[in-house]
């Protein structure tokens, strides 16, 4: 796939958390061992309370009641659900439901299967961060043609030190969005340039946008940040500015 420098069409990716995930407090295992059944959680749904972005699920797991979230689909009491990644949030107050949670789980992947997971087509809203080195985002075909001196991410990760304090603006393309999660929008950008796994970079942000969008954000990096239960990135730029966005077709 080829863009030039207007805009880019990138098909729509099934990707998840993650961005990102292996946190959930009564996992076993590493997702190296995803097909081992054990590694699994496994629940039953007792409720169902539908809101207009996710599925809020009261459930039981080894006898004890839970809330998980999940992006919106169709769910019914008395299911058993299966899932492997899961972020857990204290005190979370959903304003689409009017409702606060005291611990609640976000689940980007369910299955109804022992062993496998689906991931329905809305999940790419549901997951916050890619856990750094365990799920890794995918490596998008992507050529963008920078102007002489336009800053890459390979160069931006190759000199993080010195972006981590001095505010910079870099060009991609959105590659995966989650919205709404913690207060803010996830945004994944790739310019075609990087090695190893410093090919993407993570923008935290209000400003809206959408996978295959040629955005400019302007902010600095955070180094070594960890938001708990597991979640680690080496390198993200929080609550980024988009100076620029060239909108993609659909």
């Amino acid at each position: 796939m080829r863009m030039d420098k207007k805009w880019v069409k990138i098909p729509l990716i099934l990707i998840i958390a993650g961005l990102m995930l292996a946190c959930n407090e009564n996992r076993k295992g590493t997702p190296d061992q995803a097909q081992n059944e054990s590694v699994f959680n496994m629940i039953k749904v007792s409720e169902v309370i539908q809101g207009n972005t996710y599925t809020y699920i009261s459930a039981k797991e080894d006898s004890k009641e839970k809330w998980i979230a999940i992006a919106k689909q169709n769910v019914n009491p008395g299911e058993v659900l299966y899932f492997f990644d899961a972020l857990p949030m204290q005190n979370f107050h959903s304003k689409e439901i009017d409702k606060t949670f005291e611990l609640i789980y976000f689940v980007s992947k369910i299955s109804r299967t022992p062993g496998t997971t689906s991931t329905p087509a809305s999940t790419n809203r549901g997951n916050p961060a890619t856990h750094q080195g365990k799920v890794s985002p995918n490596v998008e075909e992507v050529n963008i043609n920078k102007v002489e001196g336009e800053l890459t991410i390979a160069e931006v990760f190759a000199q993080k030190e010195k972006f981590s304090s001095k505010e910079f603006e870099i060009r991609g393309v959105v590659v995966k969005v989650n919205n709404r999660v913690m207060g803010k929008n996830w945004v994944h950008i790739q310019d075609g340039t990087g090695v190893g796994s410093s090919f993407d970079l993570t923008i935290t942000t209000q400003a809206n946008v959408k996978v295959g969008d040629v955005v400019t954000f302007n902010g600095k990096l955070t180094l070594e940040k960890d938001f708990g239960a597991g979640y680690f990135y080496a390198v993200i730029m929080e609550d980024g500015t988009l100076k620029n966005k060239q909108v993609a077709e659909i």
